[in-house]
């Protein structure tokens, strides 16, 4: 019944316990769920997940906050982009968050890296005719802008794809709609201080929404502040269904319908 669109299941903390959360996935009634790439150097063991379970399928990317780690050029993003179950490209996209902090006190300018990083990803998506997974934070204008650039404009020949964990305003939720992407919220959506994004899956139509889990990160109530997994989809599901006023298995329907479009289109 639920797909969850974003987990990080070959991480060490969620691959160790794989039987387990395979069987709290089927007593939830999850369905799939899709294994993000976040290094090259993590794409063999992602894949592995794809291959090795008929419902699990992968994506090949560099996180945008990941350095000191294998730089994909075009074509090893399209080489692992043909392998079998690969749908998507990413998680790509800008983070600018903590900058000061987090990255040696560099200016935005500093991170032309991830600039172009992204701009090869998106060349990439849309030579392997794959959508991307998009990662922004602390940096919605450039990640729209840096889109726009390259050709991303809800025409047939765009690669499209979903804007992931989405926290951002309404504004950059309608024009990431515009330019053809979906919005997936996950369990941030759940959190007491986030109204803001409650307001912004009430308003995105339901053919553009995704959930998601995120997981091992960003646990929904009531598990907040725990590992996550995705037996807990659901419960961005059913919070997403109280600010729409419809039946949580609307939502897993319909959340269901969209990913299929979106990622498997011809897939097995």
């Amino acid at each position: 019944m639920f797909t969850d669109s974003h987990c990080h299941l070959a991480m060490p903390e969620l691959s160790a316990q794989l039987p387990a959360i395979r069987q709290a996935m089927a007593d939830a009634q999850v369905d799939r769920a899709l294994c993000i790439c976040t290094t090259m150097e993590e794409f063999p063991a992602v894949h592995a997940l794809a291959t090795t379970y008929d419902n699990f399928w992968a994506t090949v990317g560099v996180h945008p906050d990941n350095e000191g780690v294998q730089e994909p050029s075009l074509d090893d993003l399209l080489e692992h982009a043909g392998q079998p179950r690969v749908v998507a490209i990413g998680e790509t996209g800008l983070d600018y968050y903590g900058m000061e902090d987090r990255k040696g006190g560099r200016s935005i300018a500093d991170l032309e890296w991830q600039r172009d990083r992204f701009r090869t990803h998106i060349r990439a998506a849309r030579q392997s005719r794959k959508p991307l997974v998009i990662h922004t934070r602390s940096a919605s204008d450039d990640t729209l802008a840096i889109l726009r650039e390259e050709g991303e404009d809800a025409s047939a020949t765009a690669a499209g794809g979903v804007f992931h964990c989405f926290t951002e305003t309404d504004q950059v939720a309608r024009a990431a709609l515009d330019l053809g992407f979906y919005i997936s919220f996950s369990g941030i959506v759940t959190f007491k201080n986030a109204q803001h994004l409650r307001d912004v899956a009430a308003f995105v139509p339901l053919d553009r929404l995704l959930i998601e889990t995120d997981s091992p990160y960003l646990a929904p109530v009531p598990y907040r502040g725990k590992p996550n997994n995705p037996s807990y989809v659901p419960f961005v599901a059913r919070q997403i269904a109280e600010v729409r006023g419809m039946p949580v298995e609307a939502v897993a329907a319909a959340t269901s319908r969209n990913f299929e479009r979106l990622f498997l289109k011809e897939m097995p």
